[in-house]
């Protein structure tokens, strides 16, 4: 059956492929197919949320909080736009911030350092198919537990070069609970940070990214070259008031300004 699930300001596109997740692809115009959680969708965009086609009624909460639906992003634009930068930056977007699983997040961001989306996709993809579970429509993501038991030699079908020895250790740290997510969420931001900086590989940028993508802590602001860009370009004092406990997701609006209507302007000043 089709599901219809109603979210204003979600563009499937721009959510999906503004580089927080990596097992998504646009098959046909509006149409979009992927994996999260172990389980497969295939959606289509509407004007006010979106369809859930040929899927199980059981899976459709799973979705809902996938996108999280229930968050009011009209309101946070609003909040948002008492700054000229970030009124900008909201105009015309939808992205959303996903609730992700921890561990997948951690290894898809483990491997996507020094890469791009292409690559990133292409490694996950083969990671998946050689250690996950095949499901409907595809691999699941493999558990800590099954990669825990590999070495760095077992990953070289997925040509990930040096992340190889990072992912291993990192699925070691939670299979064995050295890294424990359940534990890591209930600890303030900078403690948290560090909790996962002790795998091999884990920087803060990285940390940040598991931080706001994988447990949903939104206050976390991850800096690639481009948020470090509009922060010293537009925020020299830090991020406004205005954004409150938001920031991670104001620092997405915020990055897809800056490499796309900024970006001209952005890199000439450097």
């Amino acid at each position: 059956m089709d599901f219809f699930i109603g979210a204003d300001f979600l563009d499937l596109k721009q959510t999906l492929f503004c580089g927080q997740c990596f097992r998504f692809a646009e098959t046909d115009d509006n149409i979009f197919e992927g994996m999260a959680g172990g389980r497969y969708v295939k959606l289509r965009q509407e004007k006010n949320g979106i369809t859930l086609l040929d899927a199980e009624e059981d899976d459709v909460r799973f979705w809902q909080d996938y996108f999280d639906t229930e968050l009011d992003y009209g309101g946070l634009i609003k909040a948002f736009s008492e700054d000229k930068t970030l009124e900008a930056a909201c105009r015309g977007r939808g992205i959303r911030v996903l609730r992700q699983e921890p561990f997948e997040t951690l290894i898809s961001f483990i491997i996507s350092q020094n890469n791009n989306i292409k690559r990133i996709t292409g490694i996950i993809q083969r990671l998946c198919e050689n250690f996950g579970d095949q499901v409907r429509g595809g691999y699941s993501f493999p558990s800590a537990e099954k990669l825990a038991a590999l070495s760095p030699d077992d990953l070289s079908p997925l040509r990930s070069g040096f992340r190889a020895k990072y992912i291993i250790d990192a699925a070691q740290k939670v299979n064995s609970g050295e890294v424990d997510f359940e534990k890591i969420a209930l600890l303030p931001d900078d403690e948290a940070r560090e909790a996962l900086k002790v795998i091999k590989g884990v920087g803060d940028k990285v940390a940040d990214c598991v931080l706001l993508f994988g447990l949903h802590r939104l206050s976390a602001v991850p800096k690639d070259v481009w948020i470090k860009r509009v922060i010293s370009y537009y925020y020299p004092d830090g991020l406004p008031a205005c954004v409150g406990e938001y920031a991670g997701i104001a620092q997405q609006y915020l990055f897809d300004f800056a490499r796309t209507d900024m970006k001209k302007e952005l890199t000439a000043k450097e």
